[in-house]
């Protein structure tokens, strides 16, 4: 059942928060309130509707392009799969979506550069080609 009355009071409290942007690099796993959403978009999931997203791109100051991630196995040209703290993930290039500071609550980590090339090559791949 979805949940978007809940996923709309929260979004209003995001919206309201008042604080500055976290110290965020391109390559950073963060937690981020990416929403109850429509069809086959990607959820959030628990009270903060979050899942780890890639900071793909840094697009203004507290802006952020980002690319959401799945442990799920999923196979096709827009995934791209490594490992985060011993763990299989997927980065759902067909995710990918700008999203504001307010949206992020914790870093989880940073990939490591041969990962975050093998998604930029990726992304381009499916967007860019």
């Amino acid at each position: 059942m979805k949940r978007f009355l809940e996923w709309i009071g929260l979004k209003q409290r995001l919206h309201e928060l008042q604080h500055r942007p976290p110290l965020v690099s391109q390559g950073d796993i963060w937690w981020a309130s990416v929403g109850e959403n429509i069809g086959s978009e990607v959820n959030g999931k628990s009270a903060l509707f979050s899942r780890p997203v890639i900071i793909y791109k840094k697009l203004a100051h507290g802006f952020y392009f980002v690319i959401p991630t799945t442990t799920r196995t999923r196979e096709g040209t827009w995934y791209v799969q490594f490992r985060q703290k011993d763990r299989d993930m997927i980065a759902c290039l067909h995710q990918a979506r700008a999203l504001d500071h307010r949206r992020l609550s914790s870093k989880l980590g940073t990939l490591d550069d041969q990962d975050y090339a093998r998604i930029k090559d990726g992304f381009s791949l499916l967007y860019l080609k």
